[in-house]
């Protein structure tokens, strides 16, 4: 069974930065890895619905982001240790969600229909003050 733990969240003033990260555990079932699956990064603001942030491809390393963070996070995978990051700078009230990692046997672009990966983490709140 696939795992995830979401982590890294925070209290931060506009203009701060955050790291967070996904660790994945359980990926490696019949002989799949780590490196097989892509990750994604959602996040639900108060009241709102969630939406993605971004995402990265299991086979070529490609990423893409939502237009409301682009510039300001950037996504990245480490495949040794497991684990998938999102540096996310210049942080606005605006970010302020419990982002969630998930992740699935496809690309990336598998997902911009509105189809979503099955297998999901617990989320990390950050919380950015004005």
């Amino acid at each position: 069974e696939v795992q995830l733990q979401a982590s890294g969240g925070g209290l931060v003033q506009a203009g701060g930065s955050l790291r967070l990260s996904c660790a994945a555990s359980g990926l490696g079932f019949d002989g799949l890895g780590f490196d097989d699956y892509m990750i994604a990064w959602f996040r639900q603001a108060p009241g709102k619905e969630r939406e993605g942030v971004s995402c990265i491809n299991n086979s070529d390393g490609g990423t893409t982001y939502a237009d409301s963070v682009k510039g300001r996070f950037t996504i990245s995978r480490d495949n040794v240790r497991n684990t998938v990051y999102l540096q996310m700078n210049s942080l606005k009230p605006e970010d302020t969600a419990v982002y969630y990692c998930a992740t699935d046997l496809g690309e990336c672009s598998d997902y911009e229909g509105g189809d979503e990966p099955d297998n999901w983490g617990r989320g990390t709140l950050v919380t950015v003050s004005s």
